[in-house]
């Protein structure tokens, strides 16, 4: 029983030496690439047509403009202009956590998936804190899909337009990925 279980062990692990060496050598005969382009996010706030609901409202213990405890929800629109009216690439969806009490600060997770033109069937996924008063917020890419398999990199995030009255807002994001 022992030499079989012995047995059993050295061919797994032969079998996943192997597994592993066969995918470490199709990694690496691949070139890693960088790839950088821009898109822009359509977030509605409020409206029938919200894209960004909230699922936690902020935290009524506090006083606070920072909006401290709330946690959204969003699926957003990606384009590749301004407009709302610009051809639509795909969608960003995650999760947005409001997670300072003095300044609006927001703790996020959010995947792209792409579904138009040549990154369709991909995904970038970004975590990290965006500091909302900041110009230009930069935040890590975790991982991607597709294309984008192993991705890897940053984002640069700028507010681009904003408007209160409709709950339209629109944010210019920066990819920068390096990827196989």
């Amino acid at each position: 029983m022992a030499l079989t279980l012995m047995k059993l062990f050295v061919f797994s692990f032969l079998v996943s030496s192997t597994a592993l060496a066969v995918k470490s050598e199709l990694l690496s005969s691949k070139r890693e690439k960088l790839t950088r382009f821009r898109v822009y996010v359509q977030n509605i706030f409020g409206g029938s047509n919200a894209t960004d609901v909230i699922i936690v409202p902020p935290s009524t213990t506090k006083q606070s403009t920072a909006l401290f405890g709330q946690l959204d929800v969003i699926d957003d629109a990606v384009t590749i202009g301004p407009n709302t009216s610009s051809k639509n690439v795909g969608r960003v969806q995650g999760l947005l956590a409001f997670t300072s009490q003095s300044e609006i600060v927001l703790s996020m997770s959010m995947t792209f998936a792409f579904t138009e033109g040549k990154y369709n069937g991909s995904s970038l996924t970004i975590v990290g804190r965006n500091v909302v008063s900041m110009k230009v917020r930069e935040l890590p890419i975790v991982g991607g899909t597709g294309l984008f398999r192993l991705g890897r990199g940053y984002v640069h995030i700028s507010t681009y337009s904003s408007n209160f009255k409709t709950g339209l807002f629109v944010f210019v994001y920066y990819f920068y990925v390096y990827h196989y």
